[in-house]
């Protein structure tokens, strides 16, 4: 049935847990109008209990990469769906901001190692030439995820409560688990449902990298050396713009469209999913754009050609959030946060494909996870900041400007920053083997 193509099918596995993922971050923005009123909670304390989720969650991007690299994929991404999904099942049982806060923390040390030990996996089960596109593909689930729960948890929430919300959206992780735990092996050397085509075709594609995968004799490539190069900075301070976008929006948008625009919860639920729906277009298309522009290129335009598939659409995520922060109207206000979120998830899955142009296959989960860390930081300060914002500030439209602003900023961070260590880029114009 997948004749030489299993590797479509971990690829499947893996988004749907990027949309599972999703779902249960996002079921927190989509009660919140509920939550707030049940549990007696302020806009700056409901921002300080979504940031506090990736306190835990930054942490264990890193860690999580570097676990992936040592222990393998299967193994790290098991933990981190038992433990995501048993928390979230528990934030239902939360009673008040202290007990909710506690409870958000941990959940974020769960999912923490999600993405990164993604990049792992695709590293491991794909050639470079489907790189950009498969990631793009994978990660669309977050945003159909997120379209999905607008809706799902929203009548789940008013049929049976916001607490069972959560309870119901857990036992979806745990089904993804056994499933996960039957299908995958960390190489596909070791799955039997992989034969000699399959697996041929995707160790030859292994070889065509663009970093030397073996270290050189003066120790340039250790692990230290390439987390401290500006590569994986700038392109970490890309991904910080990226998230700092989608989780502001994740969190805070159900309740800009309740109190700001006024529309009830059933109808919040359907609206929020069309920006979602969009940003799984984007993830998609940023993705199969990133190869095309790497396929018609040479080896050494690849990295230009990754960078160019992060800042232009970065560039573009930031003109449509701005407009969206003055929008009066609901419709001028869904158009705008729609294409800001097209544009995003472009430039989001990019800023994962550079990480293959920059450093070895051995690295890429330790790397990744360190670009994650950077990236993630946005989670601690945006939400929060928002909160504030909101409550002190002068409302939505101050928040969501501060939005566009971190985008320009990482514009310029990924044009400066991403480049070629020095002797490396010698080699390339050379026309050796990197």
């Amino acid at each position: 049935m997948f004749k030489h193509k299993y590797r479509y099918v971990v690829a499947a596995l893996l988004f749907i847990a990027s949309a599972i993922n999703y779902v249960d971050r996002a079921a927190i923005g989509i009660v919140t109008p509920l939550m707030r009123r049940d549990l007696h909670l302020s806009a700056a304390q409901m921002g300080i209990v979504f940031s506090a989720f990736f306190i835990g969650y930054t942490l264990f991007a890193f860690v999580g990469g570097h676990l992936s690299d040592r222990f393998g994929p299967r193994r790290v991404l098991s933990w981190a769906m038992g433990v995501w999904s048993l928390l979230c099942g528990l934030t239902g049982a939360a009673t008040g901001f202290t007990s909710l806060l506690g409870v958000r923390v941990l959940f974020g040390f769960g999912e923490g190692p999600g993405l990164s030990t993604t990049n792992r996996t695709v590293v491991n089960w794909f050639p470079k030439r489907e790189v950009g596109s498969v990631l793009g593909t994978i990660l669309a689930g977050q945003m159909v995820g997120s379209a999905i729960a607008g809706p799902a948890i929203a009548l789940l929430a008013l049929a049976a409560g916001w607490r069972g919300a959560f309870v119901g959206t857990a036992v979806v992780g745990f089904v993804w688990l056994v499933c996960w735990r039957i299908a995958m092996t960390d190489r596909p050397r070791d799955s039997r449902h992989v034969d000699a085509i399959e697996l041929r075709g995707i160790e030859s594609g292994h070889t065509a990298t663009a970093v030397e995968d073996d270290a050189p004799a003066d120790g340039s490539g250790s692990l230290r050396r390439h987390l401290l190069r500006s590569g994986p900075v700038g392109v970490g301070l890309g991904l910080f713009a990226v998230n700092y976008t989608l989780y502001v929006l994740i969190s805070w948008l159900p309740t800009y469209l309740v109190d700001v625009q006024h529309v009830g919860v059933a109808r919040m639920g359907l609206l929020t999913s069309i920006p979602w729906i969009a940003g799984a277009l984007g993830s998609v298309l940023g993705g199969v754009g990133s190869d095309l522009l790497l396929r018609r290129g040479s080896r050494r335009d690849a990295l230009q050609a990754r960078k160019l598939s992060t800042w232009v659409p970065l560039a573009l995520s930031g003109a449509s959030v701005l407009m969206f922060s003055v929008a009066t109207s609901l419709t001028v206000a869904v158009l705008f946060v729609t294409l800001a979120l097209l544009f995003v998830s472009a430039a989001g899955q990019a800023c994962w494909s550079i990480t293959h142009e920059l450093v070895p296959r051995r690295y890429v989960g330790s790397v990744g996870g360190f670009v994650h860390l950077l990236g993630n930081v946005s989670g601690i300060v945006g939400p929060a900041m928002t909160g504030f914002a909101i409550q002190y500030l002068g409302g939505f439209s101050v928040a969501f400007r501060l939005c566009g602003v971190v985008d320009v900023l990482a514009v310029v961070a990924v044009l400066a920053l991403v480049r070629r260590p020095k002797a490396e880029a010698v080699r390339l114009a050379m026309g050796s083997r990197p």
